[in-house]
């Protein structure tokens, strides 16, 4: 009789571990489809970049082309081969461009960012590459609204009192809302707060802001997004060779993408 309680205990004690073990596998198996999930959707973000076309039938006053108008301090002039692009890093003349067109709005920038804004910097910063970032304001005429060239403003201001990545990073870790909402005023004034303006240096930048002194740069930089052929953003360029997003949005690939392009291959 002894032996069969023994039998029922061990069986049951295996019933149980069996169901515990069951229940782990399971666990384990939601948590790898979740993440797999997550990462589609992520991939899919980046991959797929916002198309530079007008949506909208909503008619949008944009910022006026005109050359000769202020551009920040450090950006490329407008007779340039990177004409009113903005300058990251200390590369020398030797080493690969890597110019990236961007719209403070657009989600895919956003998510290239959050996914390797931070190994595009150490590239530049390193003077592996030298990094042109290219405002465009396109999806203004998309979303019906003019945040992304307020917003483009807002930054030539920054760049003004030093802080060009500050500011740029601070706009793209705080993304409106939902599509279409885009930025207020105030929302880009706590922008520089966030990039490390501050005193002296903040009541320029809310002068500059203000009389909106930037406004015709946006546009300038936009009118040569349009020429430059790129199809929307974000759109890499190694070389004057176009990247694919999932490169931008992979350390990896990027370096090894730069290290080519530095040895020629």
């Amino acid at each position: 009789m002894s032996n069969a309680n023994n039998d029922r205990r061990a069986s049951a004690a295996a019933a149980r571990a069996a169901a515990v073990g069951g229940d782990k596998k399971r666990e384990r198996v939601m948590r790898i489809v979740g993440a797999a999930v997550v990462l589609v959707v992520v991939i899919g973000i980046i991959l797929i970049a916002v198309v530079a076309k007008n949506s909208s039938k909503t008619p949008v006053v944009t910022p006026t082309v005109d050359p000769n108008a202020a551009i920040p301090t450090s950006v490329f002039a407008g007779s340039s081969k990177y004409a009113f692009g903005v300058p990251f890093g200390t590369g020398s003349a030797n080493v690969p461009v890597l110019e990236i067109w961007e719209d403070f709005q657009c989600p895919s920038c956003e998510a290239v960012e959050k996914a390797n804004g931070a190994g595009i910097e150490e590239l530049a910063a390193a003077g592996k590459v030298q990094l042109i970032w290219r405002p465009t304001t396109f999806l203004d005429k998309n979303l019906a609204n003019d945040s992304s060239a307020r917003a483009t403003a807002a930054w030539g201001c920054a760049i003004d009192q030093g802080k060009s990545r500050e500011y740029h990073n601070a706009v793209y870790a705080n993304p409106p809302s939902s599509e279409g909402v885009g930025f207020t005023n105030d929302v880009l004034l706590s922008f520089a707060s966030d990039a490390g303006i501050e005193g002296a240096n903040m009541d320029k930048f809310k002068t500059c802001f203000e009389a909106q002194k930037y406004l015709s740069w946006a546009a300038n930089s936009t009118d040569a997004f349009y020429k430059s052929g790129a199809q929307g953003t974000p759109y890499g360029v190694l070389n004057g060779k176009p990247l694919d997003n999932a490169t931008l949005a992979d350390k990896a690939k990027l370096d090894a993408a730069v290290a080519a392009a530095t040895s020629g291959q």
